[in-house]
């Protein structure tokens, strides 16, 4: 009878000693990219005065969540978040379908004058008219308080448009050859091979516009000043300003024992930006692990051709 023999590999104890401190390292990158959330939340449910001081550095100290339900209460909220919703799921899906049908247009070299109209849209990655021109285009085509104004004007995407370019290039030119033979057209080849190929740097593009989207407030300040349409950001923006500035006034007029009495669970300005924090990066924080799979193979393979 045959033995059979276990091939094993072995390690020695240099390499043993690099992978332990290896291990370590990356233990403690881990730990101090974690941490400043890990601070917002605990200072955002610990009592306001203590906040306030800066004592509270590894966990929560008078524990409450008044903060929150404060923040709930300000009027508008349900709407802007409603807006918020909207402007991510719908910016998103257009900027992700744009950027994929585009980078296999640009890919195709029938498409009528496609290095002039790819040029042309690089180009807006170095220069921009500036915010006053902007302003009036957005005027001319009545986008000014108007929804769409968080939508159309970031459809296209150069950098988005670069990644899924070059991520479609990578697609074997015999596969969409050989969909042409068989009578397939430009519109066919795209939804039923190029999409289902393209799914990693599609979820890479999704992550970046939902970010994006999600954490955009200055295009409401510019064009919009019906209060129906501003976003979550904004209101928020506008709840800190406010928040931090009656915080201030009642620092200044409130007797020192009436203050302390009240401070533990009063909004301070340390607890209202630790508040508004994690109201604002929570969703996008519970989103992004849906795509995360996708990301790394998307954003290197976009990234770099082959």
């Amino acid at each position: 009878m045959s033995k059979l023999r276990r091939s094993r590999i072995h390690v020695s104890a240099g390499d043993r000693t690099l992978e332990i401190v290896c291990i370590i390292i990356f233990t403690i990158a881990a730990i101090l990219c974690m941490y400043p959330f890990y601070y917002v939340i605990i200072n955002s449910i610990s009592a306001n005065d203590i906040s306030a001081r800066g004592d509270v550095i590894f966990w929560p100290k008078g524990l409450h969540f008044h903060n929150f339900t404060s923040a709930f209460k300000i009027e508008g909220l349900p709407r802007a978040f409603l807006i918020s919703i909207l402007r991510t799921v719908i910016g998103t899906s257009f900027t992700v379908m744009a950027s994929a049908y585009l980078g296999y247009m640009f890919t195709l070299e029938k498409m009528w004058l496609r290095k002039v109209w790819y040029r042309i849209i690089i180009a807006t990655m170095y220069f921009n008219a500036g915010v006053i021109p902007m302003y009036l285009i957005m005027r001319q085509l009545h986008l000014t308080n108007n929804f769409w104004v968080y939508i159309l004007p970031v459809i296209v995407s150069p950098f988005n448009l670069v990644l899924t370019k070059t991520f479609v290039e990578a697609v074997p030119r015999e596969m969409l050859e050989a969909a042409e033979i068989d009578g397939a057209g430009t519109i066919k080849i795209f939804t039923s091979i190029i999409i289902p190929v393209i799914k990693p740097i599609m979820a890479t593009v999704a992550i970046f516009s939902a970010v994006g989207q999600w954490n955009a407030f200055q295009d409401t300040l510019i064009y919009c000043t019906d209060n129906k349409l501003y976003p979550l950001q904004f209101v928020l923006y506008q709840y800190l300003n406010q928040a931090s500035s009656l915080a201030s006034l009642a620092q200044s007029t409130t007797s020192t024992q009436s203050l302390a009495a009240a401070a533990a669970t009063s909004q301070t300005t340390t607890s209202v930006r630790m508040t508004i924090t994690v109201i604002v990066v929570l969703p996008i924080m519970l989103i992004y692990p849906i795509f995360q799979k996708y990301f790394e193979k998307g954003i290197m393979i976009g990234a770099v051709k082959g």
